[in-house]
């Protein structure tokens, strides 16, 4: 493990449920609940994130609406406004780039910071984190927590160890032993499915994968085996990189009930596309491919794309290719329960330099 680096990694808490408790102060105290209307227990969709109040009651991300709802009836439901949540974010972003030799954004509240020419020592490291929480909570008034270790993978894990508002130093004698109690779904990459394979294989925390033979993992889950081993060992040599590259951008929308008229489908891929095109102009991306998602009532999904010769930006050419791409799946006899656009295949102007795929 490389020992001469020091990176921070700064996750801003609970970012979605923050802005909206900045936003209305009435809210404070009280558990946030971000994502679809719950309608009373009978909504559709998912929860976007939550305040560490509503996580109290067992309410997460990704978790059903309804299912919230159930857990904390008396919270705060608020629908995502991603457009603010995108402006707050490039201001805080634009606030931390000041401080480290390189800076890389990786998503709308988490960027990397390697401070190796900055500090002399990790007690500097940790001061200098400090500094930067006081100042995001002072001008931004949303808090962060921060990671500080010799590596991306090391630096990412601490940052998530003490939340919310928390700083968790690794300094390179310590990594091993930090991660090795850690369970496996800690590392990035190893999602679900994942981690079900190797709990067959009897590998839960990190400890027992960094003890597995290696040509176990690779003739289990191929290259990305040699990958996992590494990480289990607390090695990552990968760099801390400028530039931050938005891949794609769209939206998707659960319907409050499953529907079978064109016309509501049609009608909700124009709301989507006028949701996120003002960020297309906004941040200067021209795209080449329009896709689409549909998920049927019964949670069977498909994708569809349409690639054009040329980059553009145009609204009406999103929404013609999406209506298009949609056609096959209408009128079939069965009903539709999620909508979602996409553009890819982005070009990106000068202006663009924040933006997350939301």
């Amino acid at each position: 493990m490389s020992n001469d680096k020091i990176i921070l990694h700064l996750d801003l808490d609970a970012f979605f449920a923050s802005v909206e408790e900045r936003e209305h102060p009435k809210y404070k105290g009280k558990p946030v609940i971000v994502g679809a209307d719950p309608k009373n227990g009978q909504g559709r969709g998912v929860v976007a994130t939550c305040n560490y109040l509503a996580r109290e009651f067992g309410v997460r991300s990704a978790m059903p609406i309804s299912k919230a709802w159930k857990l904390c009836p008396r919270g705060i439901y608020v629908r995502p406004n991603f457009e603010l949540y995108a402006k707050v974010s490039h201001d805080i972003m634009s606030l931390i780039k000041k401080y480290p030799d390189k800076f890389e954004q990786v998503s709308v509240d988490e960027g990397f910071l390697d401070v190796t020419n900055k500090v002399k020592d990790y007690e500097e490291a940790e001061k200098l984190a400090g500094k930067i929480k006081k100042e995001i909570l002072n001008k931004e008034k949303v808090t962060c927590s921060v990671g500080i270790g010799p590596n991306k993978l090391i630096a990412k894990l601490a940052s998530d160890y003490k939340k919310p508002y928390g700083t968790t130093v690794i300094k390179p004698e310590d990594a091993r032993k930090f991660i090795s109690k850690l369970n496996v779904r800690k590392l990035p990459g190893i999602g679900p499915k994942t981690e079900a394979v190797l709990k067959e294989l009897k590998i839960e925390t990190v400890n027992q994968l960094a003890k597995t033979d290696v040509k176990t993992l690779v003739d289990t889950f191929g290259v990305f085996g040699y990958r996992m081993h590494e990480m289990s060992l607390g090695i990552d040599e990968s760099e801390v990189t400028e530039e931050y590259e938005t891949k794609s951008l769209g939206r998707e929308t659960t319907f409050e009930e499953d529907v079978d008229n064109p016309e509501i489908v049609f009608n909700a891929i124009g709301e989507l596309v006028d949701e996120f095109h003002e960020e297309i102009i906004a941040s200067d991306i021209q795209f080449k491919t329009v896709s689409i998602k549909i998920r049927y009532e019964n949670f069977e999904t498909h994708t569809r794309a349409k690639t054009f010769e040329f980059y553009t930006n145009e609204k009406q050419l999103v929404k013609d290719a999406a209506n298009q791409l949609c056609q096959p799946f209408l009128n079939i006899g069965r009903k539709i329960r999620l909508v979602g656009v996409r553009v890819s295949g982005l070009n990106l102007g000068e202006k663009q330099k924040t933006l997350k795929e939301v």
